[in-house]
């Protein structure tokens, strides 16, 4: 008889907690994310718009007559363009990109188109992934991608080195979007691990630049190479948000109730402190830029604004609610709206009409504040307990007590080489791991 009595009580808590998620699901807006992080400065976001449209460029079946130019064109000198691999030359392996010298910007870019919708190819990047399947410089990676940037380093291996040898003041730019973003994260993390391979490039001539990312490192991963990675977000997108794993999505399609019940049970009776101490779980990685133009309950659009952060808790883990949500994920909306705030900042800066000597002042205070900003993270992530937590640039950061102990580790250790050498799934030898 209790155990019949039982059954009403237990369906009241379950509707109360579906009730709780939904309220906090309906109500929660974009602009609470990034409401605490500051504004960007210029200069960090001057590659922004740039990068938008060299990968908007690659969308282009002819760059000398192009059908999808943003306003202005795609800024692209036609001679600086040193190759162009479509999906014949990638087979699947990797999305198609572009390798572009801008002697302007004296910047080596690599820029990666997003996914495809009629390729099987790209799906199977995307979803050839399971949670902790892959290990990587102490933290966990998307499979699929770190493979897809694996492969795409040992193809243009020569090319790039002979670039960085030949222009030695430029830098590394990889850029991408969506799932080109993933990859573009993938390769520029492999590409810090392994500089020897590219002349012993240092690491401040690299950078990497995810539109609309997808989650592809654990969270130890995200933090420590944000000096490195950034990711650009425009206000709703779903992507970033989006913190079940693209295989267990496409499982559940057919049965959508299904995936919202799992869905809200993990909301409701896991704790964000749990989640961050799974180092398994993926996350936007490096430094975080929100690009915001709407508030809530209001329809029109607002000059943007571009706020950035390199945050430990709290890296959009909630998807909006929004007739947006999707629209905000194009590239060609991000290029958009990050023109417009790049403009906006430039007017601003104009206004202030700041002598040369303390622009440059200015520019050495924003690197400060910004590495000062990495240590912090660092800090804040070794306070949560995040697992794997360290540092490779200052050495002051190593694995703590409450990580692991020591039989752990040997099995992370001893994971990490099997994965490296390629046993578990009978591939050959990854030296770039």
């Amino acid at each position: 008889m209790s155990l019949i009595c039982g059954v009403p009580v237990l369906e009241c808590v379950y509707l109360l907690a579906c009730a709780r998620w939904a309220w906090k699901r309906c109500f929660h807006s974009a602009t609470f994310d990034s409401e605490r992080w500051g504004l960007a400065a210029v200069d960090e976001f001057e590659p922004v718009p740039r990068m938008c449209r060299l990968v908007l460029a690659v969308y282009e079946e002819d760059l000398s007559q192009p059908r999808w130019a943003p306003r202005g064109g795609y800024g692209i000198n036609l001679s600086g363009v040193v190759k162009r691999v479509g999906y014949e030359e990638t087979v699947g392996r990797a999305p198609p990109y572009l390798i572009y010298v801008d002697h302007d910007a004296r910047d080596i870019v690599l820029a990666i188109r997003g996914l495809n919708l009629g390729r099987e190819s790209d799906y199977a990047v995307l979803l050839n992934n399971r949670l902790g399947q892959e290990m990587f410089d102490g933290g966990f990676v998307h499979h699929g991608l770190l493979k897809a940037a694996g492969w795409l380093l040992d193809k243009e291996l020569d090319t790039l080195k002979e670039l960085l040898l030949r222009y030695q003041s430029y830098t590394l730019t990889c850029a991408g979007h969506s799932l080109g973003s993933g990859v573009a994260a993938m390769f520029t993390m492999v590409v810090a691990k392994n500089r020897d391979k590219l002349g012993n490039i240092s690491r401040n001539r690299l950078r990497c630049f995810a539109m609309a990312p997808v989650r592809c490192t654990s969270l130890n991963l995200a933090v420590r190479y944000a000096d490195i990675v950034n990711s650009v977000i425009l206000q709703d997108d779903f992507l970033p948000r989006t913190g079940t794993p693209p295989e267990d999505i496409f499982k559940c399609m057919f049965c959508l109730p299904c995936l919202l019940c799992v869905r809200c049970m993990k909301d409701t009776f896991i704790s964000e402190e749990s989640m961050l101490r799974d180092p398994r779980r993926l996350y936007v990685p490096g430094r975080l830029y929100h690009i915001v133009e709407r508030k809530l309950c209001r329809w029109q659009r607002y000059p943007p604004i571009v706020k950035t952060a390199v945050p430990v808790d709290g890296r959009f883990e909630q998807i909006v609610l929004s007739c947006n949500a999707t629209s905000d994920h194009s590239i060609v909306w991000i290029e958009r709206e990050s023109q417009k705030a790049f403009e906006l900042m430039k007017e601003k800066e104009s206004a202030m009409e700041l002598p040369a000597p303390q622009k440059m002042e200015t520019k050495e205070t924003l690197k400060e504040e910004q590495m000062a900003e990495y240590k912090l993270a660092l800090e804040r992530a070794v306070s949560l307990r995040v697992p794997h937590v360290f540092s490779h640039s200052y050495g002051t950061f190593r694995f703590n007590s409450f990580d692991m102990d020591d039989e752990e580790k040997a099995m992370a250790a001893n994971k990490e080489a099997e994965f490296s050498t390629g046993r578990e799934f009978g591939e050959p030898s990854r030296w770039w791991r």
